[in-house]
């Protein structure tokens, strides 16, 4: 790091920042949900070079040090890298082997008028546990929930709020989640150990979050018959549902239970899927490989490599299940590594500069109290969301702006995680001009505004944070560091 007595002035160290937002606000307007496939990279690249070129020709910071801690962060962030290549790889297995077609089948089953609401929040929630995406699982299974919601009665916004809510629940405790992995790895905690200390807060708001909705279900009183034959016949056509292909994630759990390794749950429940589509899904095995030319052997390995690395098209006869039932492999996470190693390259400029700690001087001395560190975290989280209009890019700057300060005030590095994920993965679905709310709102055709109201579990997700940061609860404090990195 740069001399402390030649830090630049916070307001200085904010011009990156600043210049980041301008061009995430025109990669927005120009690209829209497509951001992410290119544009906000070279935004992040640019604001990295604005970085570079105010240390180096106004504080002369030696280009060494820029290599230093690239090399530094990239190393930190190699495990995470090979972790999002499992996920894909996971994501896919667990597709074409019936893991996720059977459990979907027999949660659509459990559906009723009253019922409707709570059932669609909890079956969005298991879709987007299992999947670890909640775009994917509003983009198919939510399209559907919504149209059926339609034939109830039930007013799109209210349907909508259930649909946003099991899924950004799913998204923000699943393992195989990129915001999951990435806010985890921005503070260096193990995923598992992220995900625990997530429940603290996230349990008690989808209970109460699932409560709503049953309470306004119970209210509704139209007697309407949900059609989810054509659903349920398209997955048991397609897929042979089987209670068998519940033992992958059943032994996925006992892992993570016993506190294995992130990346060998991850890789032991991709193989075990594997095992599961060949024996009970050769015949989606032969139609993914697509070559009537090999034999059935040849067959059935190629199409089990194309599910771990490439993209699948299976069909259902449904387009809605086609969406759902569609996978990227492990290539379907290269954006997503893409835009880490971007975001990462920018916060190490940012870091190797000393402007993050140039804007952290400031945040400190505005934190008197545990409940104003996580308030402050909070704030800056949806700061980060409403000015840059990406989750990822709001968890990376909300991570680098604030661990020095947890470490100095002798907090445990899974606060800030956790916080970070209540007040940014959650909330990013509510702004009209993020990503997530723009997608979201189009995907459904329910305006970001119109649905907000309604997602419980978004809403009350940064107020729990804040009302067990006030209590305390779980909540360990350390002799505060010292140390400068």
């Amino acid at each position: 790091m740069t001399d402390l007595h030649k830090l630049p002035h916070p307001l200085v160290a904010s011009i990156p920042l600043v210049v980041l937002i301008g061009l995430l606000a025109i990669v927005i307007t120009l690209f829209g949900s497509d951001a992410l496939s290119g544009g906000s990279q070279i935004a992040l690249i640019m604001g990295m070079a604005v970085c570079v070129l105010i240390s180096m020709v106004f504080y002369h910071v030696p280009w060494k040090s820029f290599e230093q801690q690239f090399n530094l962060t990239m190393g930190s962030i190699f495990v995470t890298l090979l972790i999002l290549l499992t996920v894909g790889m996971l994501s896919g297995s667990w597709m074409v082997s019936g893991v996720v077609p059977t459990l979907i089948y027999y949660g659509v089953q459990i559906l009723s008028p009253r019922f409707f609401l709570v059932s669609a929040c909890a079956i969005c929630s298991l879709v987007s546990l299992l999947s670890g995406s909640s775009w994917t699982t509003i983009a198919t299974i939510g399209v559907a929930l919504l149209g059926i919601g339609q034939a109830l009665g039930i007013p799109d916004a209210w349907t909508a709020g259930a649909i946003i809510s099991g899924a950004y629940f799913g998204d923000k405790m699943s393992p195989l989640s990129d915001t999951t992995i990435l806010a985890s790895s921005a503070v260096r905690v193990d995923i598992f150990e992220h995900i625990r200390y997530m429940m603290h807060t996230t349990v008690p708001t989808i209970s109460i979050t699932l409560l709503i909705f049953l309470i306004a279900g119970l209210g509704h009183n139209s007697d309407g018959e949900l059609h989810v034959e054509e659903f349920t016949s398209g997955l048991s056509s397609t897929f042979n549902i089987s209670a068998w292909t519940l033992v992958v994630p059943a032994l996925t759990g006992i892992l993570i239970a016993k506190r294995v390794p992130s990346v060998i749950v991850l890789f032991i429940s991709s193989i075990t899927a594997g095992i599961t589509a060949l024996i009970l899904q050769p015949h989606l095995l032969t139609e993914i490989a697509a070559d009537s030319s090999l034999g059935n052997t040849a067959a059935l390995v190629r199409g089990l490599a194309i599910t771990f690395y490439g993209s699948t098209a299976i069909q259902t006869g449904s387009q809605t299940l086609n969406d759902l039932v569609s996978t990227g492999g492990m290539a379907g996470m290269l954006n997503t590594i893409w835009l880490i190693i971007c975001a990462m390259c920018f916060g190490a400029a940012m870091v190797a500069s000393g402007m993050i700690h140039s804007i952290t001087s400031v945040a400190i001395k505005w934190i008197r109290s545990r409940f104003s560190l996580v308030s402050s975290t909070v704030a800056t989280g949806l700061l980060m969301n409403i000015a840059t209009g990406d989750q990822f890019i709001s968890i990376v700057l909300s991570a680098d702006v604030f661990r020095e300060v947890y470490q100095q005030q002798g907090y445990e590095p899974r606060l800030l995680s956790r916080t970070t994920e209540d007040a940014v993965t959650v909330t990013s679905v509510l702004v009209p001009w993020n990503t997530c709310g723009m997608t979201q709102a189009t995907v459904l055709g329910v305006p970001t505004l119109v649905y907000l109201p309604y997602c419980f579990f978004n809403l009350l997700s940064p107020l729990m944070t804040l009302l067990v940061a006030a209590i305390g609860w779980k909540i360990k404090r350390q002799q505060p560091s010292t140390e400068q990195e």
